[in-house]
């Protein structure tokens, strides 16, 4: 599956821009609607690293949609649960049950992977793609956009889609504004399964979140249960080394086993105002930087992909700008939502010991007892809600 130049559609010619995760799978979705795409990239992503991700049900569903089952289940672990842990004990304060049983639930599979292993998978699938393009500038005309790269080249598509990220130079057409430092540094290292061997985390390939006061880790394994990913969320300017003292075993279990971790500071922006122009469109990051309190940037980004696909299907190049309102219109109610629950795990996941932690405590308890929290986010199926009138 990828985006044939051979012959020009009768339908839009569009331009992605970025081809990390959101871009690549717009283009396989575009190409499964019989749209023609090139895909511009300033970076080579041979070498990515980025350790691991997770993908949920609302994300894996659409990708298996596209015909990428078997590869994508290849090269990742199914987890058995999430669980949500107390930092000082470890102790279990909510278990969301995956594996056959969440993917009976949820009518998808939770996959826990390495990014590398994901972007490999997804540009296999793509043909068109320009590396070593870096777009500095988009300008829009009433009959399609031209594009201007870093090398003086120029050229025009009915519709440039902008999957360029955090620091996306097409919201720039867009949006005036610039990411801002949220004063929160993550942490990501690898361990090595067999540094494990014998340890509870080998018995049970869980996604295991301690919250604490402060910071949280998160833990889980990819590449097939060869590594596990560690990520350790603190305050800019604290080190993991000076951190959790007095935290769960466990904890220190995967901090002494990893060989080294790498801090990156974390940045937000708010969601776009605007999600497009008339022949302008935003994906993923680009439109909704969301921080890593929920796992959800990628997945958003792949239904934002099968959402755009569905509208723009069989739509003339005079028509695009009605397919892009319909988008934004089915877009920004559930990215409203997802950042919702992004902003009230940012508080939660860091509460310090008291009457607050406590309550928090206390809820999950009760959710663990009963209602499912995650139906309305993992049983979502974007390509269902876009065939939607």
């Amino acid at each position: 599956m990828g985006c044939s130049t051979t012959d020009r559609p009768a339908g839009p010619v569009v331009a992605v821009v970025g081809g990390g995760i959101a871009g690549l799978t717009v283009a396989i979705m575009l190409a499964r609607a019989g749209i023609d795409c090139t895909v511009h990239e300033q970076t080579d992503h041979s070498g990515q690293t980025g350790a691991g991700i997770q993908l949920s049900p609302n994300g894996t569903r659409l990708l298996c949609h596209a015909g990428l089952a078997a590869p994508l289940a290849a090269v990742s672990v199914r987890p058995t649960a999430i669980e949500l842990r107390r930092w000082r004990d470890g102790a279990i304060l909510h278990r969301t049950e995956l594996g056959a049983a969440g993917e009976l639930r949820y009518g998808a599979p939770y996959y826990t992977l390495h990014r590398a292993a994901l972007h490999r998978l997804l540009a296999a699938r793509v043909t068109t793609v320009r590396g070593e393009h870096r777009c500095v500038g988009v300008t829009e005309h009433p009959d399609g956009v031209e594009l201007r790269f870093s090398d003086g080249s120029t050229s025009r598509a009915d519709l440039v889609v902008g999957a360029d990220g955090l620091h996306s130079v097409v919201r720039a057409s867009l949006v005036a504004d610039r990411p801002r430092g949220c004063g929160l540094t993550v942490h990501r290292g690898l361990v090595s399964a067999s540094a494990l061997r014998g340890s509870v985390l080998s018995r049970d390939p869980s996604v295991r979140i301690w919250l604490g006061p402060g910071g949280h880790v998160v833990s889980y394994p990819i590449s097939a249960g060869a590594w596990w990913n560690l990520v350790a969320v603190l305050p800019t300017g604290t080190e993991p080394s000076d951190a959790y003292d007095g935290w769960d075993p466990l904890v220190h279990d995967l901090l002494r086993a990893t060989g080294r971790l790498t801090g990156a500071p974390l940045y937000e922006r708010p969601m776009a105002p605007r999600w497009c122009t008339r022949r302008i469109v935003l994906v993923g990051d680009a439109a909704h930087a969301l921080l890593p309190f929920g796992a959800q940037g990628a997945n958003q980004a792949i239904e934002d992909a099968a959402a755009l696909a569905v509208c723009l299907r069989g739509v003339a190049a005079a028509r695009v700008p009605d397919a892009l309102l319909r988008y934004e219109r089915l877009r920004v109610p559930r990215l409203a939502r997802v950042a919702a629950m992004v902003d009230a795990n940012r508080d939660s996941h860091h509460l310090a010991d008291g009457p607050r932690q406590r309550r928090r405590d206390d809820a999950a308890r009760v959710e663990r007892a009963g209602s499912d929290a995650h139906a309305w986010l993992f049983g979502y199926d974007a390509q269902l809600a876009g065939r939607q009138p």
